[in-house]
Parts: C-alpha cells; sequence; structure tokens
C-alpha cells in the first residue's frame, strides 16, 4: 500500500509499550489502522510489542479517524480508572 501524502498522522495515546499495544488493538478491532511510534528509538512499529516493557509510547492514527479513535481512547482510560 502507497501511503497518501494528503492523510496527516496524529497522536491518539502515549503511553507504555503494553498501554499503546492494548489502546492499538482496540483500535483494530474497530477498522482504524493504528502505528507505534517509540519516541526513545525513533522507530515506527506497526506490528508487535515487547511485553512489559516501559517508555514512552505513541499511537498515531490517520486524522480522519481521530474523532472515533478519541472515543476508544476514553473508553480505554476510564476503564483503567474502575
Amino acid at each position: 500500500m502507497v501511503p497518501n501524502p494528503d492523510i496527516k498522522a496524529i497522536i491518539i495515546f502515549t503511553g507504555t509499550t503494553w498501554q499503546a499495544g492494548m489502546v492499538k488493538s482496540l483500535l483494530a478491532d474497530a477498522g482504524i489502522e493504528a502505528y507505534l511510534f517509540d519516541g526513545a528509538r525513533g522507530t515506527y512499529n506497526p506490528g508487535w510489542n515487547l511485553p512489559g516493557e516501559g517508555g514512552s509510547v505513541r499511537v498515531m492514527i490517520s486524522e480522519e479517524d481521530a474523532m472515533e479513535g478519541k472515543l476508544i481512547v476514553e473508553t480505554y482510560q476510564a476503564n483503567l480508572m474502575g
């Protein structure tokens, strides 16, 4: 697939590797393509994460999916609060 240069990527969530992986999975379940960006390593990580690894990982999605993605992230964060 060739990336469309007109579509902007936005950061929808930042957290640990484990949290970012969970959010990425929830977004995928909703049909939203997401990528993980590890700022410390400076790498995009579209398909895997290392369990138990800490750090600050960003979940990035298309700007077109921002509204739906934000609702998914808010629901995830609300469930963490219990």
